[in-house]
């Protein structure tokens, strides 16, 4: 009996098909794509290139995931642990599972504190490592670099979201071993992220703007013929650091050339998972935050607050800047409401972002502390801050 491939299955369903909806993108029965996954059959040489975009990996991980056979989860951990102890015996399955177990700590990290992350992420990056260190063949080595880009850009976000964004030492650290990696397998979209990361680093917790639009130009620059997303994210940002140093002109330049490239993103994009309809508004909303455009910044984040109700920490982003937003017009029955309401999201993902931002939120403030509206959520402030 043949078997199941798994982790093939579970590839299709994390970019959102049915075997239907997968057959009809590849002009293909269903039937074909059950079988598949069985183990039954193996897509014609001619067909793989398609399938391999279409599922977001490279044709190098769509081999893996077609050799992988029907490993369950314990047997493919003894296979990493039987690795780990004979590291030249690495292969491109035990490979997988490493990637496997990465992937979902990212899809993860929305929703769920850094903190609950940080350990297992870390136990990973440094089992990619040791095992890139003994690898016996030149295919195992490159996807052993592939996932330790992942790998360490997940890190980068997870101790710098840890610190509430101080340690910007140690993510950029972890980013810059991403980069490397991303360097050895001529991965520009994740060399791209990469890079995009520590523009983050210089934008939200350095404060230096102008670090951040040199990052952010390397940005475009390195994913403009990979990805749609990342070039429009990197526009995205290069907007916010004009804004922050109070360039209307370029900020507005950049934002409408970031709402052209996202227009043209598609599901076949290599970092398509990151994309999402809201970060142009939430971005959008930042911007003239900082360009003191109170009103404008309102209405971009109040259509993505609306939007996100996803308890991410985007969500929380975009309550405390609409919190912001709505403090600096003297609206403070409504500024406290949708601090509360960051607030409750904080509670559940602890989120580095939207908790600084709403601390910010809470010193604006201070010259209403004894507004009995005011006190109420500066205590649940406090509490964030105790915890």
């Amino acid at each position: 009996m043949p078997d199941k491939r798994i982790r093939l299955a579970a590839r299709r369903k994390a970019v959102g098909f049915s075997q239907e909806q997968l057959a009809e993108r590849l002009s293909v029965a269903s039937s074909t794509v059950a079988r598949w996954e069985s183990g039954e059959t193996e897509p014609q040489p001619w067909l793989r290139p398609k399938l391999a975009r279409v599922l977001q990996v490279s044709l190098d991980q769509l081999g893996i995931l077609l050799d992988e056979g029907g490993l369950t989860d314990s047997e493919a951990s003894e296979r990493l642990n039987y690795a780990l102890t004979h590291p030249g015996s690495i292969d491109l399955v035990t490979v997988a599972h490493l990637r496997h177990e990465v992937r979902v700590l990212d899809e993860q990290y929305v929703t769920v504190p850094s903190s609950a992350l940080l350990a297992h992420a870390g136990q990973c990056l440094g089992q990619v490592r040791f095992l890139g260190a003994h690898a016996i063949g030149g295919r195992v080595r490159r996807e052993l670099y592939a996932v330790e880009a992942e790998a360490a850009i997940l890190m980068g976000q997870l101790v710098w979201d840890t610190s509430q964004r101080r340690d910007h030492a140690s993510a950029r650290s972890y980013l810059d071993q991403a980069i490397e990696a991303a360097r050895q397998v001529r991965d520009p979209a994740m060399e791209g992220l990469a890079l995009l990361r520590k523009a983050m680093i210089s934008l939200y917790g350095e404060h230096h703007p102008a670090a951040g639009l040199t990052l952010a130009e390397q940005t475009k620059e390195t994913t403009l013929r990979t990805s749609d997303v990342l070039t429009g994210l990197a526009e995205l940002h290069a907007a916010e650091a004009h804004a922050m140093l109070g360039d209307l002109a370029a900020c507005g330049q950049e934002l409408a050339a970031a709402d052209t490239t996202l227009t043209r993103v598609d599901d076949l994009d290599a970092a398509f998972e990151l994309y999402s309809v809201t970060q142009f508004g939430r971005m959008a909303g930042s911007c003239y935050l900082s360009l003191a455009d109170t009103r404008r910044a309102q209405v971009f984040l109040e259509d993505t607050a609306a939007a996100l109700g996803d308890g991410s920490k985007s969500q929380a982003v975009a309550l405390a800047n609409l919190a912001l937003a709505l403090i600096r017009q003297g609206e403070l029955d409504a500024a406290v409401g949708r601090l509360h309401q960051a607030i409750d999201v904080i509670e559940q993902n602890w989120g580095g972002g939207g908790l600084n931002i709403a601390f910010g939120a809470g010193k604006e403030l201070r010259p209403w502390r004894d507004v009995p509206v005011v006190a109420d959520v500066q205590d649940r402030l406090l509490t964030l801050m105790a915890g």
